[in-house]
């Protein structure tokens, strides 16, 4: 059954409100994640994987070495729909490297 489609300002929206690490480009979300090696991107996809079967909604994915390349979009809606936020925000939950930089927030700053 397929899902209403977002507008674009829904989505823009959205990826601002809830801070989501995506970009759209035409009616895709794109994401780039930076790991240490070949080894870690292959663990970080496996854990996308899983949540990706959980969710019955599956990202395109491309590994170049240690950088992590997913697109979402819902191909039987024709476009992005609230089921590719959902696994966007899931997946930013997963990110090292957006962990990495929130904790980095919380320390004081250098001097």
């Amino acid at each position: 059954m397929s899902q209403p489609i977002l507008t674009q300002a829904d989505v823009d929206r959205a990826l601002d409100e809830q801070h989501l690490n995506w970009s759209r480009e035409g009616d895709v979300l794109v994401t780039m994640v930076k790991l240490h090696d070949f080894a870690a991107a292959l663990e970080f996809v496996n854990a996308v994987g899983a949540a990706a079967e959980a969710a019955n909604h599956h990202p395109d994915i491309d590994i170049r070495w240690n950088t992590v390349r997913l697109a979402l979009t819902t191909h039987d809606s024709g476009g992005i729909t609230l089921l590719d936020l959902a696994l966007a925000g899931a997946i930013d939950r997963m990110r090292p490297d957006v962990r990495e930089e929130d904790d980095r927030e919380g320390e004081p700053a250098e001097t």
